[in-house]
């Protein structure tokens, strides 16, 4: 069944947003700042509203995907919220989502946090996922439409959840990008074949190495960091001679050299027969 909805924000995401929900039959009304980035959705069908609170009026679902909760606040300011569900995917911190939660619910209306686990290209495809928090009801009252976007993943009633995963999932991201392109720099250095080095051994050697990170989970769950693997006192070992060997590479070992400090630190406080999921512990 279509459902009336409005995005607010149109930048690429946004868009994407629009698209998927034009493609697949709902009724789209659409607002964004510079009104020449709302001409290709009304070519798809959508209505074009003159203000964001025109745009808000206009549906029950609201989705809001701005620069920041700053824009979001500004872009629903002096609209009748009244009855409506506000779902936020701009990206932000927990304590900003409940702030918006708290004043979105105070000016009559639901509130829906989101966070994003796609780029633009993948909405409305296999492998897109959106994570939400906030009011049980809203969500199942809009899952199936939602699932339309991305696969849907409720995480509870505190709209601080969804932007808490968020950013842990892409703080894993980051984490992996480091070490990839120190990595690559590395390879680089003897001028050997980044790509080839990429496709033919480290992605598999990742794939393998994940594998170890649900039980490490575990293990930071329950506070027991016992190993029989290699623990920390090892991997410092490891760390200093990856430093040593990037030197003499005239590589950076910037992307790395934090991990190295708070091991170092671990290790100089007892804990060098500890497994690797006790530096979770130094972070707390």
């Amino acid at each position: 069944m279509s459902s009336d909805i409005s995005i607010i924000g149109l930048g690429l995401m946004g868009s994407a947003l629009a698209g998927a929900l034009l493609k697949a039959g709902h009724r789209v009304t659409v607002w964004n700042r510079s009104a020449a980035k709302a001409e290709p959705l009304a070519a798809q069908g959508a209505v074009v509203a003159a203000t964001a609170a025109e745009a808000v009026g206009a549906s029950p679902l609201v989705v809001v995907c701005v620069l920041d909760y700053a824009a979001t606040r500004q872009s629903l300011e002096g609209a009748d919220l009244t009855g409506r569900v506000v779902l936020n995917l701009t990206n932000g911190r927990p304590a900003e989502a409940r702030e918006m939660s708290a004043w979105v619910t105070g000016q009559g209306g639901d509130y829906l946090d989101g966070g994003i686990m796609a780029v633009p290209q993948m909405i409305g495809a296999p492998g897109a996922l959106v994570l939400y928090s906030g009011s049980r009801p809203a969500f199942e009252r809009y899952e199936d439409t939602l699932a339309v976007l991305a696969e849907p993943r409720y995480l509870g009633a505190d709209p601080g959840l969804a932007p808490l995963y968020d950013l842990a999932m892409l703080t894993g991201m980051y984490g992996q990008f480091a070490g990839f392109l120190s990595a690559a720099a590395l390879i680089a250095s003897e001028k050997r074949s980044v790509a080839e080095f990429t496709e033919s051994l480290l992605v598999p050697w990742l794939h393998a190495m994940a594998a170890i990170t649900p039980p490490m989970g575990a293990q930071i769950d329950a506070g027991d960091h016992a190993t029989d693997v290699s623990n920390l006192e090892v991997n410092r070992v490891a760390l200093t001679t990856l430093d040593a060997a990037f030197r003499d590479q005239g590589v950076k070992f910037d992307l790395l050299a934090p991990l190295k400090a708070v091991m170092e630190r671990r290790v100089a406080r007892g804990h060098g027969y500890e497994d690797m999921s006790g530096l979770a512990e130094e972070l707390r």
